[in-house]
This record gives structure tokens, C-alpha cells and sequence, in this order.
């Protein structure tokens, strides 16, 4: 029932930046772990970054240092700084909310680092 809205996706070359954001609709957000996940043409969904209620966050390798995920509780959003893009981060990214009944996603928003 929670309704996840990213946005801040585009276009931008190799070595850019962008910022994506999350915006949630429940009222408990801040006791859900958020997440960002990718999923690119043909590849499985993958875990990008995660942080849990008290901040507590994890990235995968391949955004170790360049990405980095954060949280508003008090304006129920969830953003991932985007630094030094490659062309594979090339990816639909996806929010994700943790909840014990299964989890909610977002619509997607479209990445896509090209020159």
C-alpha cells in the first residue's frame, strides 16, 4: 500500500553525478530498512545500497566510494549520491522499502551514463 516515488534519474556522461531520491508515503518509515536496487537489460535485480532505520548502511563493491545512501525520517525519504559514474551503473534503479509482509518498490527511475 505504501507508495514509493523515485526521481533524479538521466542522462549523464562517464565520471558525472547524479542524485536519486525516494520519496515514501507511510507513515513508519523510519522503522523500515530502504534500499536501492538496479536491474539492467538482460541482468538480475541487484542490491546497490541499503540503510536500516538507525542508519546503519551497506553498499555492493561495485559502488564501494562512490555511492552513498542516506535518509530524511522526518520528510520520509531516502536519497543515493551518485559520484564517478562508469557506463555499467547503467541501470533501471529501483527504491525499495523492507517490510515484514513483503517488501514495496518504486516505479523505477532510468540511469543511464553514456558520452
Amino acid at each position: 500500500q505504501v507508495q514509493l516515488v523515485e526521481s533524479g534519474g538521466g542522462l549523464v556522461q562517464p565520471g558525472g553525478s547524479l542524485r536519486l531520491s525516494c520519496a515514501a508515503s507511510g507513515r513508519l518509515f523510519s522503522i523500515y530498512t530502504m534500499g536501492w536496487y538496479r536491474q539492467a537489460p538482460g541482468n538480475k535485480r541487484e542490491l546497490v545500497a541499503a540503510i536500516t532505520s538507525n542508519g546503519s548502511t551497506n553498499y555492493a563493491d561495485s559502488v564501494k566510494g562512490r555511492f552513498t545512501i542516506s535518509r530524511d525520517n522526518a520528510k520520509n525519504t531516502v536519497e543515493l549520491q551518485m559520484n564517478s559514474l562508469k557506463p555499467e551503473d547503467t541501470a533501471v534503479y529501483y527504491c525499495n522499502q523492507k517490510r515484514p509482509w513483503g517488501d514495496s518498490w518504486g516505479q523505477g527511475t532510468q540511469v543511464t551514463v553514456s558520452s
